[in-house]
């Protein structure tokens, strides 16, 4: 159990009282018991401490039972915070960048903080995402809270494959804005294809930033790795290195379809203004002559003959089609 304010102890569950009201406590102890994932109510040898969107005072509370600086309790809380690993006395940090969708349902990249004491594993972000929340409903085989250094490759490895589900997301959406664009060619379309670029460039570099911190992870004896976990961090590393070329693919993709549109929009936005100039041009032709015929004149050609309203009419047309006939000619109708 964990003191949650003055004078007054509550169980760490998901649902919980505090502060006089029902409110959704996101601090979370798992913990592995005869094969079974169990909640547990406190910080005990082999625990998994999961931290979503942790409060002030709940990263105290887990910095005094589990021994991590409070300050590292907080990096992952800031969205700028770099992938890296290292080792801070007894507990190894392990900062890496997972896939996400913001509040407008935008592909981005936030981070995840793994913290490895001798006592627990302890996972902040900033908010609850797939890559552990399937762990916590018990869907990855083989997995044990009190096996640290395989649990914290499994949602290493989990990570990996989340971004390559999300790619292929990525990807079936620009196909959709595509069919969209032969048919609208509008600047809604195109905004969304820039957002997805953006998200393209936002997981390829949070990607390479990921692959460093794995390849170290490879070589340092930061943390113990038995033959079988260091087969499934290499799994991981080829996972990563596959989501990293797949975002470099769909990004050049992406890239040229958004130049061809371009292309497009500009070459009939040319081919429209070549259309109306012409339109314009053979309108001018009767629009002449009927003002020079219409000015105060005398002797007007023509008009003292009662048919020379249709004569000037009938060359005018004539006059306007062979015109026509030229412009069309040179395809420019």
């Amino acid at each position: 159990m964990f003191d949650k304010g003055a004078g007054k102890t509550y169980n760490v569950r998901r649902c919980g009282v505090y502060s006089g009201r029902m409110e959704r406590i996101m601090l979370e102890i798992f913990k592995t018991v005869e094969d079974k994932l169990q909640e547990d109510d406190m910080v005990s040898e082999g625990c998994w401490v999961a931290l979503t969107k942790p409060t002030n005072e709940e990263l105290q509370t887990v910095s005094r039972e589990t021994g991590i600086d409070i300050d590292d309790l907080r990096a992952p809380l800031d969205d700028e915070e770099r992938s890296r690993i290292e080792q801070e006395g007894d507990c190894v940090i392990v900062l890496v960048d997972i896939p996400s969708l913001d509040e407008k349902d935008r592909y981005v990249t936030i981070p995840l903080g793994i913290y490895m004491t001798k006592q627990a594993i302890v996972t902040v972000c900033l908010e609850e995402t797939p890559v552990l929340r399937a762990f916590m409903n018990n869907r990855v085989r083989e997995f044990y809270t009190f096996k640290k250094t395989r649990f914290v490759f499994q949602i290493l490895y989990r990570n990996a494959t989340s971004y390559l589900r999300y790619l292929r997301i990525i990807d079936r959406k620009s196909e959709q804005i595509e069919e969209k664009l032969h048919i609208s060619q509008k600047n809604k379309e195109l905004i969304e294809l820039l957002e997805l670029e953006k998200s393209l460039v936002y997981f390829t570099t949070s990607l390479r930033s990921n692959e460093t911190v794995l390849e170290k992870l490879l070589r340092t004896d930061k943390v113990k790795k038995y033959p079988e976990d260091e087969e499934l961090l290499e799994d991981v590393i080829i996972e990563n290195k596959q989501a990293i070329e797949m975002a470099n693919i769909y990004s050049g993709i992406l890239s040229g379809t958004m130049d061809a549109f371009a292309s497009v929009i500009s070459n009939n936005l040319n081919v429209v203004m070549k259309f109306l100039s012409t339109v314009t041009i053979v309108l001018s032709i009767p629009t002449l002559i009927a003002s020079l015929f219409g000015m105060n004149f005398v002797n007007i050609p023509l008009g003292d003959n009662p048919h020379g309203f249709l004569i000037v009419t009938v060359c005018t047309l004539v006059l306007t089609a062979l015109v026509t006939i030229f412009f069309q000619r040179k395809n420019l109708f």
